[in-house]
């Protein structure tokens, strides 16, 4: 189980090894440890893939007194979206952060924390673990958000830390309580002890169950939970934007649906009336702040809140007739949403660079200097509305099977409606970019010639093009992630 070692603990190590670096060393051992982690994760899921879902005893000890670790399908699909995007990230980071060394310093160690945590937490099987390693990913992910040492992304940071440790608080609060109720953080013993409670302990259940659900909120950010996500995500570097909308809000959502799959879902179907409105909320609320918004990023942002909103409107649907469909949207949108958002980040990046600032009015013309970029986020916004052939396209259709499936119809207008808002706020973008400035305008020389901006630029593109490929290979990989999650 040497892959398993080397995805959790290279990470951390090459990011402490790195503090202590010369400049011009960092990046080419950053690089190398990522392509490790890459590799690390194409063998587990080949090993999956081939042997099905298994569970590693950390030291030979298994839980209760040791550490388990589970890996199938669900787990290393996540594993692999994470080191692809990371790895896109850096590249991006290092061509970004070129003339400011100082950041760049404090980028690859921060980066190489953040990523030792979600890797650690995707392949997690207690309660407890998964606590530690959400820690660590919350602090990383606060840090990076704080890099810049501006004012505004310093209060963003603040206010993000708030929100992490009071979701950890509810989340460690609820664990605390199941040990002390059951004697074990074990995921896989405690479903065994919980299948029929007796009545005190149901109600016992439903408050822990209600603790940690709420604290896994505040840091996916769910409607109106959601305060910290928009100056957060809109005001930090676009590298670091992107790995937090791609991944570290999917981790706190990745814990929600593991525990609701394996542990509380008949209990905690009874939260579905309140997880279908604060769904619906956030897809229509969090899309019309999108399209009110004036910063570029800003928009990108409020897309996240109005796209974390589609996950929790379909988990409740795992507890129903329409759970295949529900879990393929799940998992669906999970990793094209990862792919879209983290190419719509950059691709913002690089427009902001290109045009006299950050707010949408400033972007007219940024489509003739930087033609590439705004192909990027054009497609990446494709996924986002749900248009064939792309992975967002797939991930609405198997969510509207599962809502017909079950009746829900009303659901079906909010997805619908959302699907058309999204189009709202990313052609409202698309059309001031190609509308020309007036001193610009019979100017037909304006492509720029910024190879570090087109090397960006391409690093978005194919993360977009990676999303309008999953609408071609989106079955099997549902396929993979449905049959580990079920096992």
């Amino acid at each position: 189980m040497n892959s398993i070692a080397i995805i959790i603990l290279a990470p951390m190590l090459w990011g402490a090894i790195a503090l202590a670096l010369p400049p011009r060393l960092k990046f080419p051992l950053v690089f190398a440890g990522l392509l490790l982690g890459c590799f690390s994760a194409i063998q587990l899921m080949l090993l999956v893939s081939t042997e099905g879902a298994f569970t590693y005893a950390v030291g030979s000890w298994s839980a209760p007194l040791g550490i388990d670790l589970k890996v199938d399908g669900l787990a290393v699909s996540m594993l692999l979206l994470t080191q692809i995007i990371s790895l896109i990230a850096a590249l991006y980071a290092q061509l970004y952060l070129k003339q400011q060394p100082r950041q760049l310093a404090y980028f690859w160690p921060l980066l190489g924390f953040l990523l030792c945590g979600l890797n650690a937490l995707f392949l997690s099987a207690d309660l407890f673990n998964l606590y530690v390693t959400l820690e660590v990913v919350g602090l990383a992910a606060v840090s990076l958000v704080a890099l810049t040492g501006k004012r505004a992304n310093i209060n963003a940071a603040l206010r993000y830390l708030i929100a992490t440790l009071l979701g950890s608080g509810l989340y460690l609060l609820g664990t605390g309580l199941i040990y002390g109720l059951y004697g074990t953080v074990s995921i896989e013993l405690l479903a065994e002890l919980i299948e029929n409670p007796d009545q005190p302990a149901l109600l016992y259940l439903k408050i822990t169950i209600g603790l940690i659900i709420v604290g896994l909120m505040f840091k996916a950010a769910l409607w109106p939970l959601h305060y910290w996500l928009p100056p957060a995500h809109g005001g930090a570097m676009p590298a670091v934007s992107a790995l937090l909308s791609a991944l570290v809000v999917k981790a706190a959502f990745y814990i929600v649906l593991r525990l609701w799959l394996e542990l509380f879902g008949s209990l905690a179907a009874l939260a579905t009336p309140l997880l279908f409105g604060l769904g619906a909320a956030a897809i229509l609320l969090g899309s019309w702040r999108a399209i009110q918004a004036d910063e570029l990023k800003r928009v990108v942002a409020y897309s996240t809140v109005a796209q974390v909103g589609y996950l929790f409107l379909a988990l409740p649907l795992l507890s129903t007739v329409a759970q295949p469909p529900a879990l393929q949207a799940i998992s669906m949108q999970m990793i094209a949403h990862g792919t879209a958002k983290a190419a719509m980040f950059m691709a913002a990046g690089i427009l902001v660079l290109v045009s006299a600032g950050g707010k949408i009015a400033q972007l007219q013309g940024s489509a003739s200097r930087q033609p590439l970029a705004m192909f990027a986020f054009a497609l990446a916004g494709v996924s986002l509305i749900g248009l064939p052939p792309s992975g967002g396209f797939i991930a609405k259709w198997y969510l509207l099977t599962a809502l017909i499936e079950s009746g829900f119809w009303p659901l079906v207008a909010v997805v619908l409606a959302g699907g058309l808002m999204a189009a709202w706020y990313v052609f409202r973008v698309i059309n001031i970019a190609f509308t020309d400035s007036p001193d610009e305008a019979s100017d037909n020389t304006l492509i720029t010639t910024n190879k570090p901006q087109q090397t960006m630029a391409w690093l978005a593109m194919l993360l977009a093009l990676a999303a309008i490929a999953l609408g071609f290979c989106g079955q099997p990989l549902a396929d993979l992630i449905a049959t580990g999650a079920a096992s």
